[in-house]
């Protein structure tokens, strides 16, 4: 997990928080190469689950920390408690899988949804500090809690309940409030027998005392029962000969029981339902996906799914419905009806047809717009304009039409709400990496818009930086005008201040009439790293001002982890809020530093060089050396030579974090720059294979050069694209690692013919690039040791689990050292406690086998071709001796 993303699963947004991802914690680690297990484990069969080392499991088992959500008026803080990692049980609940979701029937929610396990509350009192902590109490033991939620007027918080039945299955979900005074909770609904449908929307505050809510239908019965025998065969037919191109989407629908199904599951009735117990149910029945009242709470926006389905792609692109209704359920209007879309086109920037982005005008009572694309949605259309923005009242007088509120040449990529005098409209194009911001007067038809910014995406250095919110009466967010003693009038922009030293985040006063600006607040650049969270001044509508502007910041350094702080003007006083404690103190000490270097065409490359604590170059020497990246496509060269990110950011260790490896005494390069740049009409994946030998060239030479890593031990590894990654460079770039590692991969592009990662082009387009590209085409080059680990039910786009399957069957045609470990239950991301745990051992096991000890480069060569002829010529014999009789069950699954 990235640091930013370490830092920003802390906070949730004041307007709900879905749950928690799990946790992140005693003896100071081996200043060398730890030694490696005198007894792996291999001759008992492999059977079971293991654990990794007590170093890596202590840092892996600390207690979480919670994650912050603050009330509408910034006056109070929740904290949400949450657990360390969940147990397998939990993955190894039913679930089906439909539409491109996978659903908990038992629960009728998403499956495998984390969650919270308590919840205090706590005053910011006006000093900046924290007052006493209030429990929530009420709920039933063993409360998973989810869906947290303040009321507009911060005196009530909503959230659901669920209880874990017997037989390991869950309980559905009951909807709770709990008056933050007291902090006594209770259920909303008096019957026990209305529960929450969460496969889509939850539920929405209406107003202080009532909230609208997804409710299973009371009259729903048993679900349908699959047919024993069906009723004739699957049939697909294309005699129209449309051209229809889709990634490889899974869990989709696969017959009409499925489509049932779906119905059965995601089938809700809308409930109104008030604190006093009042319900009132609403509309009919039927697959809503989202409910959206208007800002004036005298509107809802509700949007549906219907039939017909498709068994090639996911729900989102199912028939959709947008109506119009009275806040009590009555029917409006019809705002659109879009038929199925699996025709989008596989080209980047392209879009549904007909209307997208309907929303509410931040600044207005009832106001809606919208985009309407004009190219069909198909980006290889050169029109102009491409996409037109508009906007109409709730409920037109007089036949009056929608009004263009702009046209843009790129594709629309979002507004900026602040008043009938400023709005800012986003634009953007990926093959060009364009991007422009126009400044409108949305209700000042005699005033033109004009382009504020217009650059490149990329180019993360010329970043002004976004326009900070503030909160309205209606409870909507609006860009925040800022006003001076002097009557000038300003806009907020906080920015992450990219720089060649590193990101030095920012806040500016923007005039944006002239483009002038002034920076009010700056992070530290010599030891610490600050970012600008939230603005916490804005408790009343219209401008604020300066002398009155308060902050929420967080800061970091290398060695101290995430604190809140409170910043107030005009004396810029700083307050801490929170004191959490190091996660892992054990590696408090260890050594964090930037690297910068060329690779040989001359793009400038950066890495997080990481060392054990206590590490003394003149006495330990060089060390084995981990390096875990994922790639990057760029269409410049002084763009994919940016630095990005902070020399001064803590290191967030998450629980598969390669940073693991630091108590056992390795070397890590974290994150070094893997450009693969298309300048031009180039495409930048046509050169792939030669930039990313270039970069890791580069980024061995480096390590190398300063000492810290052993040139013979030196492993490399990655998830995804990154598991991608590891195995092109172990076929194309022996020279340079010793072993590596390859979670959740796609090793073979010819199975993702329409397209992956960013790259458009079909395999019949680019035939030659797909080929090259695959490690798959090249495992006869292989002859480094490679581990594949992979989710047993991946459901991501491309990295089927038969990827990895079919790639070590062909690593093993070929007699290559290698390892398949399946875990069962686990998606693209592995979650339960034994599943990581194992994780880590085989890959701790991997790691001391083939690169702490490993031989001298001079031998390994031979060691290597010599292991290859014993397994080839024998069929494996000797790896099935050690691994135990064939048939034996393995949970998970590892081959060798």
């Amino acid at each position: 997990m990235s640091t930013a993303a370490s830092r920003l699963s802390h906070i949730a947004a004041a307007t709900g928080a879905g749950g928690g991802a799990a946790g992140e914690s005693n003896e100071p680690p081996p200043a060398g190469p730890a030694a490696a297990q005198e007894d792996d484990g291999l001759s008992s069969g492999d059977m079971g689950y293991r654990l990794p080392p007590k170093e890596i499991q202590d840092i892996v088992d600390a207690p979480p920390l919670p994650v912050l959500s603050f009330s509408p008026n910034k006056d109070k803080i929740l904290f949400l408690k949450r657990r360390a990692l969940p147990p397998l049980s939990d993955l190894a609940k039913p679930e089906e899988k439909l539409a491109g979701l996978r659903i908990d029937g038992n629960s009728n929610t998403r499956s495998r949804m984390s969650f919270y396990n308590g919840i205090s509350i706590h005053n910011l009192l006006d000093d900046g500090t924290l007052g006493p902590e209030k429990e929530v109490h009420g709920c039933p033991v063993g409360a998973r809690i989810n869906f947290v939620t303040w009321s507009q007027d911060g005196r009530h918080i909503s959230f659901t309940v669920r209880i874990d039945e017997e037989d390991n299955k869950s309980g559905k979900l009951r909807v709770w409030i709990a008056d933050v005074e007291s902090g006594e909770a209770r259920p909303l609904f008096k019957s026990p027998e209305i529960y929450l449908n969460a496969i889509f929307d939850s539920f929405v505050w209406i107003d202080n005392s009532t909230l609208l809510v997804c409710t299973i239908p009371v009259t729903r019965g048993s679900p349908p029962q699959k047919p024993s025998v069906p009723s004739g065969p699957k049939i697909q037919s294309n005699e129209t000969k449309d051209v229809v191109q889709v990634r490889t989407f899974q869990d989709l629908l696969k017959d009409e029981y499925d489509a049932d199904l779906f119905d059965y599951y995601a089938t809700s009735q809308l409930v109104l339902a008030s604190l006093d117990g009042t319900v009132e149910p609403i509309g009919s029945p039927a697959v809503y996906t989202s409910i959206d009242p208007s800002p004036d709470d005298k509107y809802l926006m509700v949007s549906s799914i219907h039939r017909p389905y498709s068994y090639i792609v996911p729900c989102g692109r199912f028939p959709k419905k947008v109506e119009l209704w009275t806040v009590d359920g009555k029917f409006i209007r019809e705002l659109c009806d879009l038929p199925l879309a699996e025709d989008i086109p596989i080209t980047m920037s392209s879009v549904r047809k007909g209307k997208r982005s309907i929303n509410w005008r931040a600044d207005k009572p009832s106001t809606l717009y919208w985009v309407e694309t004009q190219d069909g949605g198909d980006a290889k259309v050169e029109v102009s304009p491409r996409d037109i923005v508009y906007m109409e009242n709730a409920e037109p007088i007089n036949g009056e039409q929608p009004e263009i509120l702009h046209k843009l040449d790129l594709r629309y990529a979002g507004t900026s709400w602040c008043d009938e005098s400023l709005a800012l409209v986003y634009e953007s194009w990926y093959k060009t990496r364009k991007t422009r911001t126009w400044v409108l007067s949305p209700d000042k038809k005699d005033v033109n818009p004009r382009i504020l910014f217009d650059r490149s995406s990329e180019d993360v250095y010329s970043d002004p930086g976004s326009p900070m919110l503030r909160r309205t009466d209606m409870g909507t967010y609006v860009i925040a005008k800022i006003k001076k003693q002097d009557g000038s009038t300003y806009v907020l922009l906080n920015g992450m201040g990219a720089t060649p030293e590193g990101n030095v985040p920012f806040l500016d006063l923007f005039d944006i009439n002239t483009g002038s600006k002034e920076r009010i607040w700056e992070s530290d650049k010599e030891k610490h790293y600050e970012t600008v969270v939230a603005l916490m001044s804005d408790k009343t509508d219209g401008e604020l001002s300066l002398d009155q502007l308060k902050i929420l910041t967080s800061k970091e350094s290398k060695t101290e982890n995430t604190q809140y702080y409170l910043q107030t003007w005009p004396e810029k006083k700083q307050v801490k809020i929170t004191n959490f404690p190091h996660p892992y103190p054990q590696l408090a000490s260890l050594y964090k530093e930037m690297i910068r270097y060329q690779r040989k065409d001359g793009v400038q490359l950066t890495a997080n060089l990481y060392l054990p604590p206590g590490y003394d170059p003149s006495k330990d020497g060089p060390l084995p050396c981990l390096v875990w990246s994922y790639p990057g496509e760029f269409k410049s060269k002084d763009a994919a030579g940016q630095v990005r990110g902070s020399p001064n950011e803590f290191p967030g260790i998450g629980a598969t974090s390669p940073l693991l490896w630091l108590a056992r005494g390795f070397a890590i390069l974290s994150g070094p720059t893997i450009p693969i740049i298309g300048e031009g009409d180039e495409e930048a994946n046509d050169r792939y294979v030669e930039q990313l030998v270039a970069s890791a060239e580069a980024a061995v030479e480096e390590v190398v050069k300063r000492g810290v890593a052993h040139p013979d031990k030196i492993a490399v590894g990655g998830h995804s694209y990154g598991a991608f990654m590891t195995a092109n460079l172990l076929a194309h770039a022996p020279h340079l690692f010793c072993c590596g590692v390859a979670r959740s991969g796609a090793y073979n592009r010819t199975l993702t013919p329409f397209g992956f990662q960013n790259e458009d082009r079909t395999l019949w387009e680019a035939t030659s690039t797909y080929v090259e590209m695959s490690p798959f085409m090249s495992a006869n080059k292989i002859k480094k040791p490679i581990l594949l680990i992979h989710g047993e039910q991946d459901n991501n786009s491309g990295t089927l689990t038969m990827q990895s399957d079919r790639f070590f069957n062909a690593l093993k045609g070929h007699g290559a050292l290698s390892r398949l470990v399946i875990l069962p239950f686990e998606s693209h991301g592995y979650s339960a406690r034994e599943s990581i745990m194992h994780v880590l051992w085989e890959t701790d096991r991997w790691l001391q086998n083939y690169c702490v000890n490993s031989a001298s480069k001079a031998d390994s060569d031979s060691v290597a071709d010599s292991e290859n002829k014993t397994l080839s010529a024998s069929g494996g014999s000797a790896a099935r001796e050690a691994l135990g009789p064939e048939g034996s069950s393995y949970l998970p699954r590892s081959l060798l």
